[in-house]
């Protein structure tokens, strides 16, 4: 493909794999639970009235979580493929992409108490 063109045809297609890569990510639970606590955080800071720099520090840390979601399940898919059967490795993979969702949560969680503490 030639680099140098651009297709408006191609970038419209490229945006449906985009979104049902999304509607795949939230058809798993945890998924769905950072979907509901990303609705408690947005009221939570309509509530309070955060101002344009918190807005966008919460929004980063929604779009972190997400993503990070969005990353361990292609990695579980991904895995999936590679060996149907269990195998030590490919747990020993997953487990590391479900830390770095925990950890994007974790991090997230700490900087909202950072932000809503002093408001409540």
């Amino acid at each position: 493909m030639d680099k140098a063109s651009f297709s408006m045809k191609a970038r419209i297609r490229s945006f449906k794999y985009a979104f049902n890569g999304i509607s795949l990510i939230f058809r798993q639970q945890n998924a769905i639970i950072h979907l509901i606590a990303a609705g408690v955080v947005i009221t939570m800071s309509l509530i309070c009235g955060l101002n344009s720099t918190e807005w966008c520090i919460v929004l980063l840390c929604i779009g972190f979580v997400i993503s990070a979601e969005g990353i361990n399940t292609s990695i579980e898919y991904l895995a999936d493929i590679v060996s149907p059967e269990f195998d030590q490795r490919i747990k020993k993979v997953k487990d590391v992409a479900a830390a770095s969702v925990l950890i994007s949560a974790i991090i997230s969680f700490a900087i909202g108490l950072i932000i809503f503490l002093p408001k409540l």
